[in-house]
């Protein structure tokens, strides 16, 4: 028909590149990494701003701190 559909040298780098990775699973794999990530951040946080909580709430560690910078009372 008149049409050749040759690749460029580097379409054809590029191409192979792509059936590696997604042969290697790659695609799925970098997806999962990140749910898991992102799972493992939203942990974190919720420990930092619940230990955070304890420690406002239930100790006396914010009267120490004032008195440390001279601002709470003296018991």
């Amino acid at each position: 028909m008149g049409f050749e559909g040759g690749l460029t040298h580097g379409d054809e780098l590029r191409l192979e590149i792509r059936k590696k990775w997604r042969k290697e699973g790659g695609a799925e794999e970098g997806m999962q990494d990140f749910g898991m990530s992102k799972n493992i951040s939203y942990l974190i946080y919720f420990v930092l701003i619940g230990g955070g909580i304890y420690l406002i709430f239930f100790t006396d560690f914010v009267d120490k701190l004032l008195m440390l910078f001279g601002i709470g009372k003296i018991k």
